[in-house]
């Protein structure tokens, strides 16, 4: 009989049954894997942990620009103090308040946490060592060059290429102000007067602008001295400033030797002699009075007079010391150390002059301009040892009582003190008398000069220009963007002095580009328009323009080569910065991380050690290799 279709169906249909299962644990299978794929993609993997945990990370070109944001934002914040007609800071720190207009002053005070702007303090502290003066514009120039630049890095420039054409168009820069310097000898009448006008400009931005014509020739009196000397590098350790409060700032003067303020005194001070003609100073380092045992001593003694011979030995040695500076025929004791009320007094008796507790500033400058040596014993004491001057006098100076010596034998040592009615307007005074002090120092050793007033950023701007044009692909943009930052120097004398910047900048660059002799045009702040400013006088020297373009281009280029700020947070565990355990020792059997132990295993196995899991024998993680 014929075969039944039913058996044949079945089979079909229990075959496709079978290739629908199959397919379907294909499919699931392939959405497993893809499902999986999909998730690892996605990063859902677990990461691995290199930074302990609340460290902050930020990287790319986002990292980039909020540095150059931060930067910004600090040179704004002394943009207004540039110039004669610059702006004053009140900056109050919990304690004292300072009123200045000084850019390193205000940076230093302003403790700015930001790290990469940290570098714009870092360069005005720099300017401030090296001229003196200057700490502004370099801060403000800094602070442009890398605004112009901002546009660069946000379309996508290289920042090495960047980099490569800044440090290229600073160098530039630097070369062209050299060669527009003007030389001048010191030694002549026009090189005095060119470091008085070097001094005058250095005080015209600051707050004793208006005495320039008393302080300017004390600066230059004081340096030139120090300079004929050869003590020009010595300057901060051989010029002092002694402010003393109350009185007219006109009070102030320059003394050619050393001046320094009545040290504390005992009993019997007023019977001393406090004028003397050709004295010789004897200048110590030793304590003249009774002191008490330092060591907890004991003496046993078993009669009165045992104990009567003690005390007259201690008082023996006090006498000995005292007769070995009157036998060596000194007029003028001072020391560095207390001199007491039986000193004082013994002293007096014999017509000498003594004064203890002398700073060791003041110390070093009176053996500079005696030629006296600082003795640290009594014994042995001689001629060659003992100082001497032209006259010796105690005066008064407004409430205070001053020591002071001149007519000395070397000319190195000078002090300027200064009087005025507060004491934050002294304050200023003095960091205005240094930065003065700084510029005519340096005006001294570069011998050369430039106009300021914006008159040499102008004219190097106008160079720069011209070469870009001769520069292919991006560097041309680049170099341009740096001429267009040098602009801001002469801008803001004029927004700080309430003209309108962009008419004066319109004129300055046309009289730059049009005329031959209009490289030293620069701001007139007096009538609001431009001005030949190497005639009116406002100069500087030309190692202030140099190292201002100079820190500015390279402190430019450090920020730009910052890709990544990562900040660790604080910890409590003075261990935990470094993964160790805390503790000042971890040589004691106490175990460190499993990777860690593992690894010192293995490392003192192979030598033969034990397999201990801690540092080896000798090493400590505190001080390094070797231990100990």
């Amino acid at each position: 009989p014929p075969p039944s279709p039913v058996p044949a169906l079945t089979k079909r249909l229990v075959l496709a049954s079978a290739l629908s299962d199959q397919n379907l644990t294909r499919r699931s299978s392939g959405d497993t894997h893809r499902r999986s794929y999909k998730m690892n993609s996605l990063g859902m993997r677990p990461g691995i942990i290199l930074l302990r945990e609340g460290t902050d990370t930020s990287q790319g070109k986002a990292q980039l620009v909020s540095n150059i944001n931060a930067c910004q934002a600090v040179a704004d914040a002394v943009r207004t103090t540039l110039g004669p007609r610059g702006m004053d800071k009140l900056v109050f720190d919990g304690r004292k308040v300072t009123i200045s207009n000084d850019g390193a002053t205000i940076m230093k005070l302003l403790e700015i946490a930001h790290p990469a702007a940290k570098t714009l303090v870092d360069i005005s502290m720099s300017q401030d060592a090296e001229v003196g003066d200057g700490t502004t514009s370099v801060v403000l120039l800094a602070g442009e060059i890398l605004k112009q630049l901002k546009p660069f890095v946000e379309e996508g420039v290289h920042p090495q290429t960047i980099m490569r054409n800044i440090r290229a168009a600073g160098k530039l820069a630097v070369q062209k102000v050299e060669e527009l310097s003007v030389p001048f000898d010191t030694s002549t009448a026009e090189g005095s007067e060119m470091l008085l006008k070097c001094a005058s400009t250095a005080l015209n931005s600051k707050l004793i602008a208006s005495h320039q014509d008393l302080f300017s020739p004390m600066i230059v009196e004081a340096v030139k001295s120090l300079n004929d000397a050869g003590g020009l590098d010595d300057l901060d350790s051989l010029v002092a400033i002694k402010k003393i409060p109350g009185g007219d700032v006109r009070g102030s003067f320059l003394v050619k030797g050393v001046a320094f303020k009545k040290t504390f005194s005992y009993a019997g001070f007023e019977q001393m002699t406090k004028k003397f003609q050709n004295p010789k100073i004897l200048l110590l380092n030793v304590e003249l009075e009774l002191k008490s045992e330092k060591e907890n001593a004991e003496v046993r003694i078993t009669d009165p007079d045992q104990y009567q011979s003690i005390v007259d030995a201690e008082w023996q040695v006090i006498y000995d010391k005292l007769d070995a500076c009157v036998a060596c025929s000194a007029n003028i004791v001072l020391s560095k150390l207390p001199i007491g009320d039986l000193a004082t007094q013994y002293f007096a008796d014999r017509g000498l002059f003594c004064a203890g507790r002398v700073e060791d500033g003041d110390l070093k400058r009176v053996a500079k301009a005696t030629g006296g040596t600082v003795q640290t014993s009594t014994n042995g004491l001689f001629d060659g040892v003992l100082g001497t001057c032209g006259e010796f006098e105690e005066k008064q100076v407004g409430d205070e009582r001053f020591n002071v010596f001149t007519e000395c034998n070397s000319s190195l040592t000078s002090t300027i003190v200064l009087r005025g009615g507060s004491e934050q307007f002294i304050a200023e005074s003095e960091r205005s008398i240094h930065d003065a002090l700084m510029v005519v120092k340096r005006a001294l050793k570069s011998r050369a000069v430039v106009a300021g007033g914006g008159a040499v950023e102008m004219e190097v701007s106008k160079y720069l220009r011209e070469h870009a044009l001769t520069i292919e692909g991006k560097g041309q943009l680049i170099a341009s963007a740096f001429a267009k930052a040098l602009e801001v120097v002469p801008r803001q004398l004029c927004d700080n002095a309430g003209f309108d910047s962009t008419d004066i900048l319109s004129a300055l660059r046309r009289k730059h580009a049009q005329d031959d002799d209009g490289k030293w045009y620069g701001v007139d702040i007096a009538s609001g328009g431009i001005c030949d400013t190497f005639d009116a006088g406002v100069w500087e020297p030309s190692d202030n323009k140099c190292n201002s373009m100079a820190a500015a281009s390279e402190a430019a280029c450090v920020i730009l080569s910052i890709d990544e700020t990562v900040v660790n947070p604080r910890s409590q565990d003075p261990g935990a910065a470094t993964g160790m355990p805390g503790g000042p020792q971890m040589g004691g059997g106490k175990p460190l991380s499993n990777m860690m132990g593992n690894a010192m295993d293995t490392v003192n196995a192979s030598k033969g050690g034990s397999r201990s899991g801690n540092l080896g024998n000798g090493v400590s993680w505190m001080k390094g290799r070797g231990g100990g």
